[in-house]
């Protein structure tokens, strides 16, 4: 039996979005590209996959699992966007007897039942961070184009290597091309990490939060939804098929439309300049 591999999205920073870069690329490896995905929230301090979902009101979590109460099956519930989550204690408050490290070995259960384990981590240097980096096959960070975040990913650069793994891939995230931004090649170049992915700032991303929904189910065709498609191939090393190109217009000329329609109503339009 093939096994599955564990992929760990890390960061050490709150904001760069990585929960969301977890749930979005969860979603399209299950529905484009077939496979059967499990996310595992991994952030047990500050949960936050459940809310993204809207399923925070869970029986269990992953701490009954950690703590020996309860077994996988009891605790893993299948969502409907077409993966299935392994949920933190959202509600359950913070258990510090819970032994982290036990999380390698659930993990590895996992992969006898999943093709790709996706691992949300803390995003604080701390055991937490540590269980999902020794969890994890492959890793990938999460940053945004700014120095202070790349200090933070030079960081989780050097507390992966010190546990001898490498982290696969940078994913840029909230990337507005403006003149007071690093460029994606001085964040490839300065951190070491290959760049797989840039992820534009873009309107849908938070309207898909507000909907409680993936922003690559709420278009498809976005350039961001385009962008975690190419991500997604990468971790799976398989080729990536280009929609047509007035497949793409489409999908930029509804995310244009999205625009117009929050500048028009909404009064948080610092938020796009």
């Amino acid at each position: 039996m093939v096994k599955g591999k564990s992929i760990g999205i890390i960061s050490i920073k709150g904001g760069v979005g990585k929960t969301t870069s977890v749930i979005n690329l969860a979603h399209v490896l299950a529905n484009d590209f077939g496979k059967k995905v499990v996310v595992v929230d991994a952030n047990f301090s500050s949960p936050n996959v459940a809310l993204h979902l809207g399923a925070a009101n869970n029986k269990y979590s992953i701490f009954d699992l950690l703590n020996g109460k309860v077994k996988l099956s009891d605790v893993i519930h299948e969502h409907e966007f077409g993966f299935h989550v392994l949920p933190g204690g959202m509600g359950n408050g913070f258990n510090s007897n819970a032994n982290y490290m036990k999380l390698k070995e659930k993990v590895n259960q996992l992969k006898n039942h999943y093709d790709v384990v996706l691992l949300d981590s803390s995003p604080t240097l701390n055991n937490e961070l540590l269980s999902t980096i020794v969890a994890s096959d492959e890793l990938y960070v999460v940053s945004t184009p700014d120095l202070p975040t790349l200090g933070t990913t030079l960081r989780a650069v050097k507390l992966a290597r010190d546990k001898k793994m490498n982290i696969n891939g940078l994913i840029l995230n909230k990337v507005r091309s403006k003149n007071y931004e690093l460029k994606s090649a001085d964040m490839e170049r300065l951190s070491g990490i290959p760049l797989v992915g840039v992820i534009n700032d873009n309107v849908r991303v938070l309207e898909a939060l507000s909907k409680v929904k993936p922003a690559t189910m709420l278009n498809p065709n976005s350039d961001v939804s385009l962008a975690y498609k190419k991500i997604a191939s990468k971790m799976l090393s398989l080729p990536y098929g280009e929609p047509k190109f007035h497949t793409k217009i489409l999908g930029y000329l509804k995310d244009d439309f999205a625009k117009l329609k929050t500048h028009k109503w909404s009064k948080g339009l610092a938020y796009y300049k």
